[in-house]
């Protein structure tokens, strides 16, 4: 075909084109190409700030780390101990875990650190890192783990016995050599998911001046909830923030089907870049998903392998490693450690503990 024929052509086909998809309307047509060109504007702006946070972070070592619950182990039908030693034994060096306080003070004023001694016990003993999560609200549902005697107390009251609570447990651990930082609370303003009534700021200041005098040489976290967007703003500013990275879910209000999350990794490294800009603080991820969602309410052992593998198998977690190293953030906290364990112990499934391990001995 001629040069000019070619020209013609594809003048023709974007004239059609724009005819077809903008409006005729000639203020309408303006408008539209307006917000276009912001969407483009705003999705360029935010890769562009992506790629500077990732480059940014590269040359900073990889933390790969497990959240790790005991209560949440032993509802699966494995030992507690036990599947924390599998976790050290494939090379687990960091360990998010939980001071609930239900279960640290079941009656008031009677502490219970037992099962905190042993995880910081055998962490020390193997060279291992901790984050701490302290206050009222902390990973795994209700999310809000207060006690039964304390339900009944006024907010000005139980609010006390929670301050109490919680500088009890940083005195305990504050000199522990495992022991790397802490996170308050979890998701505090996550008004959408849990069993909890109370989102004062004042409350979540107070808390984070709390832990700063009791133990100040440990960095503090705060954690964001998932997917949000924005940067955080008001007080307490903490020394790290968090995010919840969560990418298959059951969606049990509209479409009754497994939903995957469309968010290039890229996004949040937008999120974390754009926070680093205006307030100056790293991110990490504080959950990273990998395990299963049940659908319909129920728990993982009350569905088959074939169902969790719907939201959760070998290769999906294999992505999952990559997904959130695409994020730029170099602290990763994973979602599921207890999860790998059950498979392994009780289905007879290795494929999660073994994509786990190789990630693992991959970032050392």
């Amino acid at each position: 075909m001629p040069q000019h024929h070619t020209k013609l052509s594809l003048k023709k086909g974007l004239a059609i084109a724009k005819s077809r998809l903008l409006p005729k309307n000639k203020w309408l047509r303006r408008i539209s190409l307006v917000v276009v060109a912001l969407v483009l504007l705003f999705t360029g702006t935010s890769y562009g700030i992506a790629q500077w946070y990732i480059h940014g972070e590269r040359s900073k070592p990889l933390e790969l780390g497990v959240s790790f619950i005991p209560y949440y182990a032993s509802s699966l039908g494995v030992d507690p101990q036990q599947t924390f030693d599998g976790l050290l034994g494939i090379g687990v060096k960091h360990f998010r875990l939980v001071s609930y306080w239900n279960a640290g003070e079941p009656n008031q004023g009677s502490y219970d650190f037992s099962a905190l001694d042993w995880q910081f016990a055998k962490a020390e003993k193997a060279g291992a890192h901790i984050t701490l999560t302290v206050g009222l609200r902390q990973p795994r549902w209700p999310e809000c783990h207060m006690p039964d005697w304390a339900k009944a107390e006024p907010t000005t009251t139980w609010t006390v016995q929670l301050e109490a609570y919680m500088k009890a447990v940083v005195e305990r651990y504050k000199n522990s050599p495992a022991l790397e930082n802490y996170q308050l609370e979890n998701e505090y303003f996550l008004k959408g998911f849990g069993e909890c009534t109370d989102y004062s700021r004042q409350r979540l200041v107070n808390e984070y001046a709390l832990v700063k005098q009791t133990d100040p040489r440990h960095p503090v976290i705060v954690g964001r909830s998932n997917n949000d967007l924005g940067t955080p703003i008001g007080d307490p500013t903490p020394d790290e923030y968090s995010v919840s990275v969560y990418k298959r879910v059951w969606d049990a209000g509209f479409t009754h089907r497994y939903l995957e999350y469309p968010f290039p990794a890229w996004s949040y490294a937008t999120l974390a870049g754009v926070q680093k800009i205006t307030k100056g603080k790293d991110m990490v991820i504080g959950e990273l998903q990998a395990e299963a969602w049940p659908p319909n309410g129920k728990t993982i052992p009350e569905i088959s392998l074939a169902e969790q593998n719907k939201s959760m198998n070998a290769k999906r977690l294999k992505d999952r490693f990559q997904y959130g190293e695409a994020t730029g953030m170099r602290g990763i906290n994973l979602w599921g450690g207890e999860y790998w364990y059950y498979r392994l112990t009780v289905l007879h499934d290795p494929s999660l503990w073994n994509v786990a391990k190789q990630e693992f001995k991959n970032a050392e």
